[in-house]
């Protein structure tokens, strides 16, 4: 049996009428409109011109298997609607706006350029939507002076365009308005009914067609644009079950405001289900896929909770202030899944779970556990996180108990070995009671961090590094990093450590001792700082980052043999 109803061409106003009247909509799974307005003037150029501009899918939606929702910008769906758009949403909507004057741009024709014989591509230009200037391009007589047509004046066709040239018309006297009334038809002959009768290649799917179809079918269009993501799919797929996932977690984002700072994807969500939910602890994409609206239904709230205590004890203790930061994204789902499910069986004192979340955290950043995969990865620690946190007397996972690093990898450790750097860089801000900025002594906390105020500082400065022919990897190593205010930093600029400590040191606040202290940089008589050694101060700041590591982890040297 075919899933085909019919294969026709349709129209483009009936398409943007049908829109309008909430009788054509979207899955609600389908992603919000993004393209920008040089898109839609291009591609209502095509139109003009009569080129084709692909075809547009759609499905009769009797089952209502999906939950619907308008083209933005368009009046809510009508409660008997009778087609969903599975492709096409991007251009369907960038021409609706553009034909009945709504969103962020208004679209306009420029009469003039046209009678003196410009292109159309070079006649139609666009204006961000502002009350000032919207509202006096909407003037009619500012209009029959300019000549400018707004494009919302055809939606409905030649009669639309007609109606306007005939207001145009009337501001003219005698010859003059005979004149532009024989232009204004030339111009309806030439271009406004090309748009008033061009159409569209039009699919549409019988009302029969399964909604696991549909899904297939949707994400195999968007294999070659962006794909249709895991949380997408499972969204359309239980939405006839009344589990409401984008919803749900609209409402986890709105009770955990950490869910919202660190912009979690709720994919993560669904990994940490799949580790809690399933028999065999595993992540892959196939075991999220395969979940039932049951496992979901009884493990979302757990898991959530369980994911806010994560981002707190990740943000509170660890210094992992916002997502960029966070040495791997994945680890996020472990951490869940295992606080859920011992939080759920054994109610242990949090306390405890506390302090072995985050020396997991720590040994698994570290050792980079989660560099290669992380799926793998995340089933193997949940298996022994799960009884762990039940009790601490069990054994801890193999990346605690087994935790080695040799520091002087930190030499070669550079913002390009991303998650080794944050990792690093969070320990240090962490390892002190509170980092401090240099010249201002204010506390470098979330407010400043997430601001563009701060900037990532080379210690010894770069230029002067440079100038001493030091190897640009030194240079850059994260012992020679830290995190500082922008105004500090240009007040360094490429100034010898020892010349603008000097002149740190004499700003009120703390002690500039303590400053450094808070970012473990080496500071007395001894430090490489005050002297200009940059390989003596390498030395000391990578036994001051060794020694917090160890305090986190555990064994700082690498396994024998």
């Amino acid at each position: 049996m075919t899933i085909y109803e019919d294969t026709n061409s349709k129209p483009l106003l009936d398409l943007l009428d049908r829109i309008h009247s909430g009788d054509m909509v979207l899955p609600d799974f389908q992603r919000d409109f993004v393209w920008e307005p040089s898109a839609t003037q291009a591609l209502i150029v095509s139109i003009a011109n009569n080129y084709p501009a692909g075809s547009i899918l759609r499905v009769r939606d009797r089952q209502r298997a999906f939950s619907s929702r308008e083209f933005e910008g368009a009046p809510p769906p009508a409660a008997e609607h009778t087609f969903l758009v599975l492709d096409g949403q991007q251009r369907l909507t960038s021409l609706y706006q553009a034909f009945y004057g709504v969103g962020d741009h208004r679209y306009y024709l420029d009469i003039r350029a046209l009678i003196d014989g410009a292109d159309f591509e070079d006649a139609i230009d666009y204006l961000r939507r502002t009350k000032g200037a919207v509202a006096k391009r909407e003037a009619i007589g500012l209009q029959a002076e300019l000549l400018l047509m707004p494009l919302s004046t055809l939606h409905k066709g030649s009669t639309g365009f007609s109606k306007w040239a005939s207001k145009v018309a009337r501001t003219r006297q005698g010859a003059e308005r005979d004149q532009l009334e024989d232009q204004l038809q030339e111009l309806e002959a030439q271009w406004i009914n090309r748009i008033d009768q061009y159409v569209f290649p039009v699919v549409t799917l019988s009302a029969d067609t399964e909604p696991a179809a549909l899904c297939t079918i949707f994400e195999t269009l968007n294999r070659t644009g962006v794909k249709l993501s895991v949380f997408e799919l499972l969204t359309a797929r239980f939405w006839s079950q009344d589990l409401k996932l984008r919803e749900l977690w609209e409402q986890a984002r709105s009770d955990h405001p950490l869910i919202a700072h660190f912009d979690v994807d709720p994919y993560y969500v669904l990994m940490a289900i799949a580790l809690a939910g399933g028999k065999t602890p595993s992540c892959k994409r196939g075991d999220v896929l395969n979940l039932t609206a049951g496992t979901v239904i009884q493990w979302w709230q757990p898991v959530i909770e369980a994911l806010a205590l994560s981002l707190t004890i990740l943000h509170d203790d660890c210094w992992v202030l916002e997502a960029r930061w966070l040495p791997f994204n994945t680890m996020l789902s472990p951490m869940a899944a295992a606080l859920a499910v011992a939080g759920a069986s054994k109610g242990v004192a949090i306390g405890a779970q506390r302090e072995q979340i985050k020396r997991w955290f720590w040994c698994s950043a570290f050792s980079q556990a989660y560099e290669k995969s992380p799926n793998t990865q995340s089933g193997r620690d949940v298996s022994e996180l799960i009884p762990w946190l039940s009790d601490s007397a069990a054994p801890p996972p193999e990346n605690v108990r087994s935790f080695h690093f040799n520091p002087e990898l930190l030499r070669d450790v550079t913002p390009r070995q991303r998650s080794l750097y944050r990792a690093t860089i969070c320990l240090i801000l962490a390892s002190g009671d509170r980092p401090l900025d240099f010249h201002s002594r204010a506390v470098l906390n979330e407010k400043l961090l997430a601001s563009s105020g701060i900037d990532d500082h080379h210690i010894f400065p770069a230029k002067y590094l440079d100038d001493r022919d030091i190897d640009s990897r030194l240079r850059d190593c994260v012992l020679n990093r830290c995190l500082i205010d922008r105004e500090t930093n240009q007040r360094i600029s490429c100034s010898a450590p020892s010349e603008y400590m000097a002149e740190l040191r004499e700003e009120p606040g703390f002690p500039m001792e303590t400053v450094l202290a808070s970012h473990l940089i080496p500071h007395g008589a001894e430090s490489g700082l005050w002297v200009d050694d940059f390989e003596r101060f390498l030395e000391q700041r990578l036994e001051l980052v060794a020694a917090a590591i160890s305090r986190v982890g555990g064994q700082v040297r690498p396994p024998d043999g």
